[in-house]
């Protein structure tokens, strides 16, 4: 059994599925399985897995028969892990080589559910910006008025918290969170610089019409809120949601 999965969901990434394993690969931590979740690509992602996974036996493909979408498919490699610690990783993301190594260490000293620090990437790798630091620790109030947990960035310890599931949800992986602070959990930070986020043009993240619809179906659908409650918690993501876009512009110039 291995002390870490790593869960990453892929849909036509040949171009950066192959970058993304190969972050794993390098990290100084070696006690890892890496499920990659082929959510029917069109294109030869499966291919490039393959033919890691014949060269290194903790990378494991897993093919769904039909296109579900990104959150069955993470749920597909969390029915599938083992090890007691799950990390997420896009396809098109990329980690720090020690940041297996160094989120360990640091749950370690009690944390059921951790997050770092990360930087934005472009296509081609380049830096945008400055690093996107992290608080010290989030609760499921201050959770419910903005996302302060990075998926690529994200360990939860499956010993202590337990195996859940990813609602099918726009910001599946917010709602992830809620669930699991809901239940008394805090989350804590580790302001360390240990994942790069790639943004891509046209990608849901950067669609914030689309984004504001999501975030406003969770506190209503999934969390439940009243309507008052709603409004307030809404109000504070705009709020926050605009204020992560001027620190964003002070850190390009």
């Amino acid at each position: 059994m291995s002390t870490v999965s790593v869960v990453t969901p892929m849909y036509n990434a040949a171009s950066h599925i192959g970058d993304a394993i190969g972050s794993v690969l390098r990290q100084t931590h070696g006690d890892w399985e890496m499920l990659v979740v082929d959510d029917c690509s069109s294109d030869n992602s499966a291919e490039i897995v393959s033919r890691l996974a014949r060269r290194d036996k903790r990378i494991k493909l897993i093919r769904s028969r039909e296109n579900l979408g990104p959150a069955e498919a993470r749920n597909i490699g969390i029915e599938a892990s083992e090890g007691r610690y799950l990390a997420f990783l896009d396809s098109d993301d990329l980690w720090h080589p020690e940041k297996l190594q160094r989120q360990i260490e640091f749950m370690r000293s009690g944390a059921r559910l951790s997050y770092t620090a990360y930087q934005k990437i472009s296509e081609d790798g380049a830096h945008l910006g400055r690093p996107i630091p992290v608080r010290d620790e989030v609760g499921y109030a201050q959770m419910l008025n903005t996302n302060a947990i990075p998926c690529l960035t994200a360990m939860l310890d499956v010993r202590q918290v337990g195996k859940r599931y990813m609602p099918a949800v726009g910001h599946e992986d917010y709602a992830y969170w809620l669930n699991i602070l809901r239940d008394g959990i805090v989350a804590h930070g580790l302001n360390q610089v240990l994942a790069y986020y790639r943004v891509r043009p046209g990608s849901v993240s950067n669609d914030k019409l689309k984004a504001a619809g999501f975030q406003w179906r969770i506190y209503r659908r999934v969390e439940k809120l009243s309507l008052p409650r709603s409004l307030y918690h809404f109000t504070c993501y705009t709020y926050h949601g605009l204020k992560k876009q001027r620190i964003a512009k002070v850190a390009e110039t």
